[in-house]
């Protein structure tokens, strides 16, 4: 079946029609139709606001090395591989000083229960606290790879960087297990909606 010229130029101009068509001779009926951009915009705010649905899990991801000490608050995290272990966190590249991460090449994840909140807080830059004020809210130790893992994590992951990709505006950095650490106590601390939750226990 021909198109009719107005369908055409919308072809032409980069526009995809997904439709439900009932055909006569003499007519077309449109049922239903779906215009799409060829190469949509969805606006920052717009993905931040479907993004706040998502229940995840809290972390302080942390490392240490020639380039410093530095850890934050992630939320952008998740398992690999099991064999061998690997585990992805996302470092937003806006943040100069995330850099140290790839240059250490190495990091711990830190799983957060509910009683970390002001932990999370602090590494998330509430505060305006150094670095070094962040770390004395915990009780940090090593494994091996010389990242801190925070004493009474719910569980650590402690990892060397084997590859890092620049995606937007953000590291996505891989990360091959070396060593873990579980055992902590308490409920998951968890982020929904833009305010803390906790589930389990």
């Amino acid at each position: 079946m021909l198109l009719g010229s107005g369908f055409q130029r919308l072809a032409q101009s980069g526009v995809y029609i997904k439709a439900l068509a009932c055909y006569t001779d003499a007519w077309v009926e449109w049922k239903k139709a779906v215009f799409i951009a060829k190469d949509p915009k969805i606006e920052p705010l717009a993905f931040r606001n479907a993004m706040s649905h998502f229940a995840e899990a809290v972390h302080v991801v942390t490392t240490d090395g020639p380039a410093g000490r530095r850890g934050v608050t992630i939320s952008a995290v998740c398992s690999v591989s099991d064999n061998p272990a690997t585990m992805l966190v996302c470092l937003n590249r806006e943040h100069e000083s995330n850099h140290i991460f790839i240059e250490n090449k190495v990091f711990a994840l830190n799983t957060l229960s509910f009683g970390h909140m002001a932990l999370s807080e602090a590494f998330s830059g509430k505060g305006s606290l150094s670095q070094a004020d962040r770390f004395a809210l915990g009780e940090w130790q090593t494994l091996q790879t010389g990242a801190p893992v925070l004493a009474d994590a719910l569980a650590s992951f402690d990892c060397r960087i084997i590859e890092t990709h620049e995606v937007a505006t953000h590291y996505v950095v891989y990360g091959r297990v070396t060593a873990l650490k579980g055992g902590g106590d308490g409920q998951s601390l968890i982020y929904l909606d833009r305010s803390y939750h906790h589930v389990g226990g």
